[in-house]
């Protein structure tokens, strides 16, 4: 059915504006990827505080995305992106001068705040000027590459800026660019509300957060001290009754803050479901892997920035492409074969050991950023297509809330299964004091502190064992991305209808 309002004038300026907004957001997630080895040199976190300065970002934003999208359909969604702006401009500004990983964890949990207003209202803005179902898609395309190529692009930002500067300047060069944005945002956009926007829920709203942070801490304190630890069981059960009172309010609501009843469409929680997974793997396997390149390899960050290069251009390639494919492949066999490509990518990486194998690297590089870009848009497609113009929001905010839990959870999770496969190879050596071996199990960073200073002849052997055994943990994350990846791709073949777009 073509709709007959037409679509805005000035959409495509509109959406050049909504895509450099996004950027700093999505940048955000990926720029301390190769900023975790100076963070620990110069603030000391423990592994734990350190997984934490990397995901709260995106595990604060992402149970604030529905409630963004929310107040954003009820309040104007120009406005809640320009206030966005303004708190994520503020945060940099913290996050920059952060003297403790305790301020710094709050700073990032602020910048998440910011991100979540900022997000819903770029795809909602994009469906509500875009009324062409053929030039949405483009312009989805054009978002989606935006989105995953700022992803891929922060660790090249992050390595530059913390090998010339410091890596406080990750979050600073933030602030001219939102200086800039306000602005013009304020001058080009158009201001937008849903008709009959559902009435704000301040409690499920806080429900949604503890239930999801809730998750994230008792599976990172979980991997550490055990399941059956008081404060892990205590974070598990507040997380599953928060999360299930929210579904359960939901359902009775009249007009729901998030209208659960979505999950009930197949192809709509297909979709969701292959950007969450998918998201999980990509987003942990290139935290790790920038790690790897710099503790591993000894690269320099701007060297290991530059070997996630290929991933990069790849992924733009995917997603300035990816309409076109669409069209060809129709939306299953787009997600499908996207999927099942990803997993075929990942595979050259389970030979990487401890010698420099780029060879194994850049190829699989290419082949991932561009597969799964391509399965993203589709995804994204079923996504937004499923929903009138007045429920964008909403349906944007489901979409950015699996993008940014997939994200958050694949380093917490994945980050979660290296540690414990990376503490139970170290052992003891010779050599080596009983807090000597505690202190390497915390990381590999830390190890290759310690040894720093002691003699070459135990020294050696301690950075050895160290580094076999987060290549042991490397590659069990890999494994676990691979399979997750190979079942969305599974699920995806068997349960969506064949679509092609009209």
């Amino acid at each position: 059915m073509v709709e007959t309002v037409p679509s805005h004038p000035r959409r495509w300026a509109i959406l050049s504006v909504i895509c450099f907004s996004l950027l700093v957001v999505v940048i955000d997630v990926t720029v301390l990827h190769v900023a975790a080895p100076a963070i620990s040199s110069d603030l000391d976190p423990t592994a734990l505080q350190l997984l934490w300065i990397i995901d709260v970002y995106p595990l604060v934003a992402a149970p604030l995305l529905i409630a963004s999208g929310v107040l954003g359909d009820r309040l104007g969604r120009k406005r809640m992106l320009i206030w966005g702006m303004a708190v994520f401009g503020l945060a940099s500004v913290g996050a920059t001068f952060a003297p403790t990983a305790e301020l710094l964890i709050a700073a990032r949990a602020l910048l998440g705040v910011g991100g979540a207003m900022i997000m819903p209202p770029t795809m909602s803005i994009i469906r509500d000027v875009f009324r062409d179902r053929d030039e949405r898609v483009k312009a989805v395309g054009i978002w989606s590459a935006v989105s995953a190529g700022g992803a891929a692009i922060g660790p090249l930002i992050g390595g530059f800026l913390v090998e010339h500067f410091w890596w406080g300047a990750v979050f600073l060069i933030n602030v001219p660019i939102v200086l800039i944005i306000i602005p013009i945002a304020i001058r080009l956009l158009p201001e937008s509300r849903a008709a009959e926007p559902p009435p704000w829920d301040g409690l499920a709203v806080a429900a949604t957060v503890v239930g999801i942070l809730g998750l994230a801490f008792g599976l990172k304190e979980g991997a550490r001290y055990g399941f059956a630890d008081p404060k892990v069981l205590v974070a598990l059960v507040a997380c599953v009754t928060c999360l299930g009172w929210f579904a359960r309010r939901q359902l009775r609501a009249r007009k729901p803050l998030l209208d659960v009843r979505l999950f009930g469409r197949r192809e709509f929680s297909v979709a969701v479901g292959c950007v969450f997974l998918s998201m999980f793997g990509l987003v942990g396997i290139e935290f790790f892997g920038a790690q790897y390149l710099q503790l591993v390899l000894g690269l320099e960050p701007l060297e290991a920035a530059v070997r996630l290069l290929p991933l990069m251009l790849s992924t733009l390639a995917g997603g300035l492409l990816a309409a076109r494919v669409l069209r060809r492949l129709g939306t299953r066999w787009t997600i499908t074969l996207g999927l099942a490509g990803t997993g075929l990518g990942l595979i050259p990486m389970l030979a990487l050991g401890l010698t420099d194998q780029y060879l194994l690297l850049w190829p699989g590089f290419l082949v991932i950023g561009f597969t799964l870009e391509v399965a993203l848009v589709a995804a994204n497609d079923v996504i937004i297509s499923s929903v009138p113009a007045d429920e964008a929001g909403q349906a944007a905010a489901i979409e950015e809330t699996a993008y940014e839990l997939g994200g958050g959870f694949g380093v917490a999770v994945l980050g979660s299964i290296l540690a414990i496969v990376y503490t139970s190879k170290i052992g003891s050596i010779e050599g080596v004091s009983g807090v000597g071996i505690q202190n390497a199990e915390e990381s590999l960073s830390r190890a290759l502190e310690i040894a720093e200073r002691m003699s070459s002849s135990v020294a050696e052997p301690l950075i050895e064992t160290a580094k076999l055994a987060f290549m042991s943990g490397y590659h069990t994350a890999i494994a676990v991305s691979i399979a997750l990846v190979g079942v969305s791709a599974a699920v995806a073949a068997v349960l969506l209808r064949p679509r092609t777009p009209e």
